[in-house]
């Protein structure tokens, strides 16, 4: 039994600290108070740090336009975006599930420029920690090349003709229903290459990881109908279906709907507002077109970037489109000015009688799976996207209530400025070139080669005719399967060959 210390003991005790002078008294309280100082200091530094890193939200913006479209953030990556070091390592944990294993994001057909650590069309914004999500130029910007080996022209508006969205969904799917995908081992692909803070690396491990993956799976199961589908394939993407299950949460079981389209260009916007936009003309509304568009890449209502959304429309309003850089026949070309003007002027050319209207799919007779995929009970959703989110006094334009969306039966005659940067062409790009195009359709090919940006001046399109480069194969498009077909549009296609060569070589020129 532990015994009290003596009535003497604690005398003896009490006796050192009143034998203390009033000097070391004052010296002693002094040294506690600084103790307690800095413990306090301390406390306040976390607090602040923590602060820092849970409450940072601070998109990144880029001086000239044309970054700013590249790299921008238009509110997707505070929505959705994956945090960027999962992001970084990703092709690395999952090496095996990209299209060529070990052949990084580029084998996805992301662009990287030179001392850009994330690819175009993809920005990175901090919100409690980095993320990177898609901007406008993940569809929208795209490569040429002369030749098999040489460097690429990249061209910003136009379709992104080696970005293969649906299997980078489906290497996040598939990375995520993998065993590998844990905290130690991610953290341990992480450790490899990046030194993170404390706080970051505690996030990451006990927090950011996990969440990841449950989202992605998540996702994966919502984007599941995509696996029932013919595969898209590079430069296309099923623009409406995705709203189903995404943004309404439909039951999409025998749901058979295919709405797989190209990406479209977008430069030249200005004389476009009126015009009926999208595929099949189902809104006149360049502003509202581009706020859907956001919401595709991923943006959510509450995270719309309004500043940046206003900033490129503006800049797209006037974007021109590329020049074609490679030789014209001069003399041929005029030859074929005078054919457009008979043959296709009325409804492609600025300020042709039928030129941004619809024409019915019974005239036009081209494939009609996207056409039927946008259905009216879609369209009756759709028009509540934005609701009650009105925004700030500046912002009031950016947010506001869909009012242009309609359903069509046809498709819309698009303005064919830039044609040459446009292939394969029709709504599906579903034909290789123009000069393919201009043929009926039972002489079109039925199975061509997508994802090869080497240019052919000579049909005016882009090679589709070589399987692989280096062992990396090209994605074989069918035209049999459903949503594919090559079939309709046959303007053009009783010209005699000389007429159909001069009319190729003026549409060069546009």
């Amino acid at each position: 039994m532990a015994r009290e210390p003596s009535k003497q003991k604690r005398g003896d005790e009490l006796g050192v600290l009143e034998d203390l002078t009033p000097v070391q008294r004052e010296d002693r309280n002094r040294r506690v108070w600084a103790l307690l100082a800095v413990g306090a200091a301390a406390l306040v530094l976390l607090g602040w740090t923590l602060y820092q890193e849970l409450t940072s939200n601070e998109p990144v913006r880029y001086a000239a336009d044309e970054e700013h479209f590249k790299y921008g953030s238009i509110g997707s990556d505070a929505a959705n975006g994956i945090p960027y070091y999962v992001w970084k390592v990703m092709p690395e944990l999952c090496a095996d599930k990209l299209p060529r294993p070990g052949g990084g994001y580029e084998s996805l057909g992301f662009m990287f420029e030179p001392g850009r650590d994330l690819p175009v069309g993809t920005s990175k914004r901090k919100v409690i920690v980095d993320r990177v999500g898609f901007n406008c130029a993940f569809c929208h910007a795209g490569s040429v090349r002369t030749a098999p080996g040489s460097e690429r022209q990249l061209y910003v508006g136009m379709p992104a003709n080696g970005f293969d969205l649906r299997a980078y969904v489906d290497f996040f799917s598939d990375c995520a229903r993998d065993p590998r995908f844990t905290p130690e081992t991610v953290m341990a692909f992480i450790d490899q290459r990046y030194s993170l803070g404390w706080v970051e690396r505690l996030l990451y491990r006990y927090v950011v990881v996990d969440a990841t993956r449950r989202g992605l799976l998540e996702q994966a199961a919502k984007m599941q109908f995509m696996r029932e589908q013919p595969d898209w394939g590079p430069g296309r993407v099923d623009t409406f279906n995705p709203y189903k299950t995404l943004q309404f949460n439909f039951d999409v079981r025998g749901d058979d709907s295919i709405g797989t389209t190209d990406f479209p260009a977008i430069w030249n916007q200005a004389p476009r507002d009126g015009m009926d936009l999208h595929w099949d003309g189902n809104n006149s509304n360049v502003h509202e077109r581009n706020m859907s568009a956001a919401l595709g890449a991923g943006v959510t209502p509450p995270t719309l970037d309004c500043e940046s959304i206003n900033r490129l429309e503006q800049w797209l309003n006037g974007l021109p489109a590329p020049r074609y850089p490679f030789q014209v026949d001069a003399a041929l070309a005029a030859q074929g000015k005078d054919i457009f003007g008979q043959q296709c002027a009325d409804c492609h050319a600025f300020g042709g009688e039928r030129t941004g209207k619809v024409t019915s799919v019974e005239e036009v007779q081209t494939d009609r799976h996207r056409l039927d995929a946008f259905s009216y009970e879609l369209l009756s959703n759709f028009n509540t996207l934005y609701t009650g989110y009105a925004g700030d006094a500046g912002q009031k334009e950016c947010r506001r209530v869909f009012s242009n969306f309609t359903k069509t039966n046809g498709y819309a005659n698009h303005p064919l400025d830039g044609i040459w940067l446009r292939a394969p062409y029709l709504h599906n790009g579903s034909v290789p070139s123009l000069m393919d195009l201009l043929e009926p359709p039972a002489q079109r090919p039925t199975t061509f080669y997508r994802g090869n940006d080497v240019y052919d001046p000579v049909h005016v399109g882009f090679v589709s005719d070589v399987g692989s480069e280096n062992g990396h194969p090209f994605f074989t498009f069918d035209t049999r399967e459903p949503g594919n077909s090559n079939a309709g549009h046959l303007y053009g296609t009783d010209l005699l060959p000389e007429q159909k060569r001069a009319l190729v070589e003026f549409m060069k020129t546009l």
